[in-house]
């Protein structure tokens, strides 16, 4: 019993999801219009009509003929019609409607009718054929059926062939149109004849076909054109308006949609404790906002009344303000009220979603669940992301009352701040966080800030996303310290002064590095030529300035060129764990080699390195002085990746990229642009260095590093040429220099 009366209930609160919007009846025979809304046949020829649209009322034939539309028993709206007046008619025809002289029928402007849905409140495009071209919505036609069987809306469905007094139907025939009681629809489908192959049907008022039929080709519809959001008939998949585009059948739109579908509800059907939970805080916010506003209107009018009559005036108005600004809000909160409320088991929204979920139709069921779905996503959404649509809060209508009488006149509420611009050039992720922003010209100021921020590539917890928080930020930068590696940040930022609390600002999506970021200063006792290397005094910057020894090898170019590598170390070895640190290297830099090498390997380079492009030069008398053959497989002792003229060489392997004195083979190779900020991830573990780019995090070079003793990072230069370390972004911290056997503390 307990269900019956459910199902009782929720059929009940389902009347509203049946009426049609024009006419506020149940619908009969309704149409569906391109924005996804119903709207009965009548009321649209009637619409249309009082538009000033002539002959575009649709398909004569599919006018209804069932005694259910009959002039007696239609509804009374189709009597009081209003053609448009005369005047309107000529100036509709003037600007473009209809067919007017000078005008040619099948022109190269086809007329165009335009449909004001009175559900969405726009003007909807019908094309030229106008309501002919719609579909009838009959599964809503069903579900209108099987709501007024349920609550007997309209009484019992008499027999139509019966004489007076006739007698309750029992049947209904499809092919007749009429309904029968059990002697009636014997008489009239006789035993033998062609009649006797009609189906009966349960009795109705409205006869519907037994398939959705295509409006241009009166076929069947077997696709669905998911580019168009159309069904369409087999003639149509051939029409040169739907080549190309993406078309499947049916059946896959009705599996599709219905499990969308499911899949909403039973989410919606599995929570209705969520929403009862969120009625009672928006009820409670109400009840708030209404004790706050009152509290609000009585200060103002306490601090107005101070004033004196100068003041007099402009406290109508202020009052005027937060009267619009509680009622706006009201207004909000009841209506989110509302939309829960009809996400609640019994509701009518969800009654009429189990019962389009009936539907066996599978295009019926597609042109109906279309709309539902967007209806129940939208819900879902809203409650997924719930959150009050106002605020209880009336801090913003406080009145400054220290300011001189001269700017009574002026005097208004407080305002928020507006919402914070981040600037994304100065903001950036590396050991730390650093965010950066700025109000708007003209905002008013803020007195201080709050920060959110979380992963976004967390593991999926149960509930809405939770954000970390930071309260009170002075200034217009902070520091978020110890975030995540690897991982993907959004942070947002709003202000707050004495009014409240702004906007938030634009979401801000920053990646982390891959791993944690290795702090080292620049080097350059153990490399050649050092008197060409120019490194900065913060050792974070270096230059190779060649000067004069460059021409000299310009000069000797046909006889001989001697120009030797200059190398620069970082002042930390790596010997465990992942590292990363990034760098920029000047665009203008005719060759550098950005990487990592072991330590002994590069102090032993260091020693003598050979001239990289004299003719005397042998390629094979690198760092592996032993025999090719048995260190074929072994991992290169160094790594590096070549950036020269503002490209970055990639080689189809590794190897290409492993040799520290110009080891690079004539194999196939790319270049890509250089990036502002160059990444190396260094994992000691397994043996490989990946080179990335800094601002993306995206994969430039991934190669194989002989990691049997300590690593230290490293950089070459052959010609002019200059490399920025990245800056850490908090205090930096006591760093260890091993280098050549000492070791120290900065």
């Amino acid at each position: 019993m307990a269900a019956k009366r459910g199902t009782k209930t929720s059929m009940k609160n389902m009347e509203k999801e049946l009426l049609c919007p024009v006419c506020q009846e149940m619908y009969k025979q309704p149409l569906v219009l391109p924005c996804t809304h119903n709207v009965c046949q009548a009321c649209a020829r009637e619409v249309l009509g009082q538009q000033g649209y002539i002959g575009h009322g649709g398909d004569p034939s599919s006018e209804p003929t069932s005694p259910a539309s009959t002039p007696s028993t239609r509804s009374p709206r189709l009597s009081r019609r209003t053609l448009p007046k005369p005047d309107r008619l000529d100036r509709l025809l003037k600007s473009g409607f209809g067919t007017y002289p000078g005008r040619k029928r099948g022109a190269l402007h086809p007329q165009v009718i335009m449909f004001p849905c009175p559900a969405c409140q726009g003007d909807v495009e019908l094309g030229e054929r106008g309501l002919a071209g719609l579909f009838r919505n009959l599964t809503l036609e069903r579900v209108v059926e099987r709501y007024r069987q349920s609550v007997s809306v309209g009484g019992a469905i008499l027999c139509q062939l019966c004489k007076p007094p006739p007698l309750e139907a029992t049947k209904g025939c499809t092919e007749c149109r009429a309904t029968f009681c059990n002697e009636c629809f014997k008489l009239f489908h006789p035993w033998g004849t062609q009649k006797a192959q009609h189906e009966p049907t349960l009795p109705t008022l409205s006869f519907r076909p037994k398939g959705l039929m295509c409006p241009d080709h009166k076929e069947e519809v077997t696709h669905y054109c998911k580019t168009c959001q159309r069904l369409v008939c087999q003639l149509c998949r051939v029409r040169r308006t739907h080549g190309g585009h993406k078309i499947t059948p049916v059946l896959s739109a009705y599996q599709a949609l219905k499990d969308k579908l499911t899949k909403s509800l039973t989410y919606i059907l599995g929570n209705q404790d969520t929403v009862q939970t969120q009625i009672c805080e928006l009820e409670e916010t109400v009840r708030h906002t209404e004790v706050s506003g009152q509290q609000a209107k009585e200060e103002v009018s306490q601090l107005v009344r101070g004033l004196g009559a100068v003041l007099e005036e402009k406290r109508a108005s202020l009052l005027q303000s937060i009267e619009e600004c509680q009622q706006e809000r009201l207004a909000r909160l009841s209506a989110q009220i509302q939309e829960h409320r009809s996400l609640l088991d019994g509701s009518g929204l969800v009654g009429y979603a189990q019962e389009v979920l009936k539907e066996t139709d599978q295009p019926c069921f597609v042109q109906a669940a279309k709309q539902l779905h967007s209806r129940i996503a939208r819900a879902t959404e809203a409650l997924q992301t719930f959150r009050p649509a106002a605020s209880s809060s009336f801090r913003h209508c406080q009145l400054d009352v220290g300011r001189e009488m001269k700017m009574l006149t002026e005097l208004s509420f407080l305002q928020v701040p507006e919402a914070p611009v981040i600037d994304t050039q100065r903001t950036f992720a590396y050991d730390q966080i650093f965010l950066c922003w700025r109000l708007p010209p003209h905002s008013p100021p803020a007195w201080h800030y709050t920060i959110e921020f979380r992963r976004t590539d967390a593991p999926a917890q149960p509930g809405p996303a939770r954000w970390q928080r930071r309260e009170e930020v002075r200034g217009t930068s902070a520091l978020l310290e110890n975030p995540d590696t690897g991982s993907v940040y959004v942070l947002r930022v709003r202000g707050c002064n004495k009014a409240g609390y702004g906007e938030y600002s634009e979401d801000v999506h920053l990646h982390t590095p891959p791993a944690p970021v290795l702090h080292f200063f620049l080097d350059g006792r153990w490399g050649t030529s050092r008197e060409r290397l120019a490194i900065s005094k913060d050792q974070r910057a270096v230059r190779s300035v060649p000067g004069l020894p460059l021409l000299l090898a310009a000069e000797r170019l046909l006889t001989g060129c001697h120009l030797s590598v200059d190398v620069v170390l970082g002042d930390v070895a790596v010997t465990q764990g992942r590292s990363y640190w990034a760098c920029a290297v000047d665009p203008a830099s005719y060759l550098v080699k950005v990487g990592v090498g072991l330590e002994s390997k590069l102090q032993e380079s260091f020693q003598g390195a050979p001239d990289v492009i004299s003719p005397r030069y042998d390629p094979d008398s690198g760092h592996d002085s032993g025999a090719e053959d048995a260190t074929v497989e072994a991992s290169p002792p160094f790594a590096f990746l070549t950036i020269g003229m503002g490209k970055i060489l990639l080689g189809s392997g590794a190897s290409s990229n492993a040799g520290l004195t110009g080891r690079d083979g004539p194999a196939a190779s790319c270049t890509v642009p250089l990036p502002p900020r160059l990444g190396i991830c260094l994992d000691y573990e397994r043996g490989r260095v990946s080179f990335l780019d800094a601002v993306s995090f995206r994969g430039l070079l991934e190669c194989p590093l002989d990691c049997s003793g300590p690593v230290c990072p490293a950089f070459c230069f052959i010609g002019g040429g200059a490399v920025q370390l990245q800056e850490p972004v908090g205090t930096k911290p006591e760093r260890k220099v091993t280098i050549g056997g000492f070791a120290k503390l900065d």
